[in-house]
């Protein structure tokens, strides 16, 4: 993989019980400083997984969590559906950015691989080139005014997605692995 490991491991309780759940809409204009992301893929997955894996590794420090291949779980036997290629990262931003833009910015890295988003599908079998959802998003909630922007100085706290939560087995697998003592 071409995306650059992070340095230090993501610093978050292991509880996910315990943190705080907030609804988007209540989010859009708060400064995120890394998120957790869902990426996921079920068709052409081993173009589009690194296309958007060196993406995101521009916008600061990545780490990713071992990648699962999972069936779609509304599949059936009288319509089957593809696997899903499913891997979690953490993002740790090289400059805070507002959830909005963050959020904007992952739909187009979606649309440009390719990612369609009709109303009435084409086919009953719904190719998802490439999904990017935010689980988690750290936000900086004190800062010294002393500080002089020092990063030392400020407390950050880590956020659900509500509307994420809970999490599918793969994604909170690949959370576990992310915040666990291996990185």
């Amino acid at each position: 993989m071409t995306a650059k490991p992070m340095m230090h491991k993501v610093s978050m309780d292991l509880n996910l019980a315990t943190l705080k759940q907030c609804l988007p809409e209540q989010l859009q204009a708060q400064s995120v400083t890394a998120v957790i992301l869902a990426l996921g893929s079920n068709y052409q997955a081993d173009k589009h997984l690194p296309r958007v894996r060196k993406d995101l590794a521009a916008l600061g420090e990545i780490q990713l969590s071992t990648p699962f291949q999972n069936p779609d779980f509304t599949a059936t036997i009288e319509l089957p559906k593809p696997d899903y290629t499913n891997q979690c990262a953490c993002l740790r931003l090289a400059k805070p950015a507002i959830l909005q833009q963050l959020q904007a910015l992952f739909k187009q890295m979606e649309g440009e691989c390719g990612r369609e988003r009709l109303a009435v599908a084409k086919t009953s079998v719904k190719k998802v080139t490439m999904d990017i959802d935010i689980l988690l998003i750290e936000v900086v909630t004190d800062k010294n005014s002393l500080s002089n922007n020092s990063s030392s100085n400020q407390k950050s706290e880590w956020l659900i997605m509500a509307d994420r939560y809970p999490f599918k087995a793969h994604e909170r697998a690949g959370v576990e692995e992310l915040v666990s003592d291996r990185f």
